[in-house]
């Protein structure tokens, strides 16, 4: 599901040295999000269509309904209405 949401340029700026690009660009292909740098250095903060390109990847793409799969365990956590279930089954504890 895609909502617009009011471009930030300062957060977005503040927010990149904190991603974990690789997992970024890893979700962002997966939810057909294209045009993005291939590294935090190929960013151009000045390049105002390439920051909202980053923009919408980050902030306005949710996932309504599907999961997130653990990289380290394979567990698959469930999401539905936008919520992931992150808990853990009494045998997993």
């Amino acid at each position: 599901q895609e909502l617009e949401k009011e471009f930030n340029l300062d957060f977005l700026v503040n927010i990149i040295d904190r991603l974990d690009w690789a997992g970024f660009l890893e979700a962002a292909a997966i939810l057909n999000q294209q045009g993005l740098p291939s590294s935090k250095e190929e960013i151009d903060k000045a390049n105002e269509e390439g920051m909202r390109k980053l923009h919408h990847a980050l902030m306005e793409v949710d996932v309504v309904t599907g999961a997130l799969v653990c990289t380290e365990t394979g567990r698959r956590f469930p999401i539905a209405g936008g919520i992931p279930n992150m808990l853990l089954n009494q045998d997993e504890l």
